[in-house]
């Protein structure tokens, strides 16, 4: 995650500051709109609750129409945003583990902390089995170190591997997004569940 402001206009400290501030109003906004429910989550990969997919996406379109339009105007500078190096191997591994535990335990680790902040009993187990489970991968590094670090590709762009400009891979994000939302409201049709209404 970068820098919310350039340190050479605020401090680091400030700048850790309103970060902070800024994820009390996420977590805020999570439960809010039910993301400290399990089933809502688990929902998602049932069918019957798309929410998820659906804030998901909308949160893409809001994010790339933004930062494209304030980098045509020279509001923001992109090199400042950075870009999490990719190891192709570890990455399709840590999502197949976290997507298992996110349909088991319904919780993704955000999620589960907000949660567990008013007191659900579940997600204080998913943070107990998180934090095992990172334990376990601390302690036992050098076994598999070398699948961890397999296949570096640096900090590819995705519209630079496609090779298509800003503009057209937000476009194009829009009109998946779309066809997303389309799936969403099919599938919560499809699979609406009553006892999951009554509950609501």
């Amino acid at each position: 995650m970068g820098p919310l402001v350039v340190y050479e206009v605020i401090s680091q400290n400030t700048n850790l500051l309103l970060a902070f501030f800024i994820g009390i109003g996420f977590g805020f906004v999570l439960e809010a709109n039910g993301f400290s429910s399990s089933r809502r989550l688990a929902g998602m990969f049932y069918g019957y609750d798309t929410t998820v997919l659906k804030v998901f996406f909308t949160a893409a379109i809001v994010g790339s129409v933004g930062l494209l339009f304030m980098s045509l105007f020279n509001w923001i500078d992109l090199s400042y945003i950075y870009i999490n190096p990719t190891y192709l191997w570890s990455t399709l591994g840590g999502g197949v583990i976290m997507g298992a535990g996110f349909i088991l335990g319904g919780y993704c680790p955000g999620t589960s902390f907000c949660a567990a902040s008013i007191g659900k009993i579940d997600a204080l187990a998913f943070i107990g089995g998180m934090f095992i489970g990172i334990l376990v991968f601390a302690e036992g590094y050098p076994l598999w170190e070398g699948f961890y670090n397999a296949q570096f590709m640096g900090a590819p762009l995705l519209n630079e591997m496609l090779g298509a400009s800003r503009g057209m891979l937000t476009l194009l994000i829009i009109l998946v997004a779309l066809g997303m939302f389309w799936i969403g409201e099919w599938a919560e049709k499809r699979f609406s569940r009553d006892d999951y209404k009554l509950n609501q």
